[in-house]
């Protein structure tokens, strides 16, 4: 291997891996229930999709239960074909779908494009992104780079927003075509020549002498470990929680007893802590047991959460929007960690594809869940007392259930491993 080869393939280049995981990342944004809402009203308002809001939100809800589904074929791409191939050919038919939705008229047309979006965009495209850092970096090195990535993609986030807002007296359409051409002249070329899958060897090196390829899992094995299904749990709750929460949050502070006008204050604020917390719980997860990690921040959501109802005052306010923030960031690192961490890379982007369909129906059903108990007993509160009472139950089954570990080899990252007493 050459000096040049080496470099490109070696750790350092897993940094250049993070940045374009993070910007696939932010490239799921016409995929996402955010950034169709810069458009949202324009659609309704747009006479050849013949779109009312109710049924609007119909297609949304069955366009992104069916789109789940695409998480299964991204995963099983990713862990046969490589970063390269995967993630420039979901980028590209992405763009291809922007573009058509430009020239969509009429409800079928347009129900079959944005189901083709949430496929490509929130389930297989996010699979791929979220399993890339897991791919390249070990075991014990993977919290500092999933924390520099979950950064990352907070900021992007913001900018795309920004952008957005700042078009929303463009024609939709037009506004669509440029993101649709950029994600396929543009991004797809650059994953193609940037996104190199990480060296066969480093699958199975380890800091003991024992083959990570020992250890990893199967898709098959990692389902019949309770610790998948009680994180997957733990990390798709959260999801239910925030879409439901962020959809409806002006509405919830109002029923509260507050000003509209808060809901933007505490909007920015939540956004400043989740950052920090995701740079707090990259850094403790090196030091610091990840199930342990995973059942501070279900605490952290169920008191947030079952708080809410004595929340009479402005301070009161700002604690839940602190904890809900701090919970939020720490189930987003550990989300992006913890897979890699427990089941090796072998297999990471099937089981990644597993758990992020898990989280996209989870974030489905919160809207309808808040909305249908809002209904039938006018208020949030009902829903939101229930579901805390659950994070609380999942926070104290959390570290009760096994960490899953091939035959008697020695531990591979200090963050799996409680630490010997002798």
């Amino acid at each position: 291997m050459t000096r040049q080869t080496a470099a490109s393939n070696g750790p350092a280049y897993g940094w250049v891996i993070v940045a374009l995981a993070a910007l696939a990342m932010i490239a799921t944004l016409p995929g996402r229930t955010h950034g169709l809402g810069m458009i949202t009203e324009r659609l309704l308002a747009d006479s050849s999709l013949h779109l009312d809001r109710q049924g609007f939100g119909q297609i949304n809800f069955w366009a992104t239960l069916i789109g789940a589904l695409f998480c299964f074929p991204a995963g099983w791409m990713l862990d046969r074909w490589g970063f390269r191939v995967t993630l420039s050919l979901i980028v590209g038919l992405l763009g291809l779908v922007v573009i058509s939705m430009t020239y969509a008229t009429g409800v079928m047309a347009f129900t079959l494009l944005i189901t083709l979006t949430r496929g490509l965009g929130q389930s297989a495209l996010s699979v791929v992104s979220i399993s890339m850092t897991g791919k390249w970096f070990r075991r014990a090195q993977l919290p500092l780079p999933t924390a520099v990535y979950s950064i990352l993609v907070s900021i992007g986030f913001m900018a795309a927003f920004y952008w957005g807002y700042g078009q929303s007296g463009r024609d939709w359409r037009s506004q669509w075509f440029e993101l649709g051409g950029l994600l396929l002249v543009v991004l797809a070329p650059l994953f193609a020549i940037l996104a190199k899958s990480a060296p066969a060897a480093r699958h199975n090196e380890t800091e003991h002498g024992i083959t990570e390829g020992e250890t990893d899992y199967t898709l098959k094995e990692a389902l019949a470990t309770p610790a998948f299904w009680i994180f997957g749990l733990a990390t798709s709750l959260y999801g239910l929680v925030s879409s439901g929460i962020s959809l409806f949050n002006e509405s919830l502070i109002v029923e509260l007893g507050f000003n509209k006008s808060v809901y933007y204050q505490l909007t920015t604020m939540t956004t400043g802590i989740g950052l920090l917390s995701n740079l707090t719980t990259g850094w403790l997860a090196t030091r610091v047991r990840i199930s342990t990690l995973a059942s501070a921040a279900m605490t952290l959501l169920a008191s947030a959460l079952l708080g809410l109802q004595f929340v009479n005052s402005f301070p009161a306010l700002v604690t839940y929007a602190v904890a809900m923030g701090v919970a939020g960031g720490m189930v987003t690192v550990l989300f992006f960690t913890i897979w890699a961490q427990l089941f090796g890379q072998a297999h990471l982007g099937r089981i990644q594809s597993v758990a992020q369909m898990l989280t996209v129906i989870a974030s489905a059903l919160g809207p309808v869940v808040l909305a249908e108990i809002k209904v039938r007993h006018g208020s949030y509160l009902p829903a939101i007392i229930s579901l805390g009472l659950i994070a609380a139950v999942v926070a104290v089954t959390i570290p009760l259930i096994p960490i899953p570990r091939r035959h008697a080899q020695p531990r591979i990252s200090p963050v799996l491993e409680p630490a010997s007493s002798t």
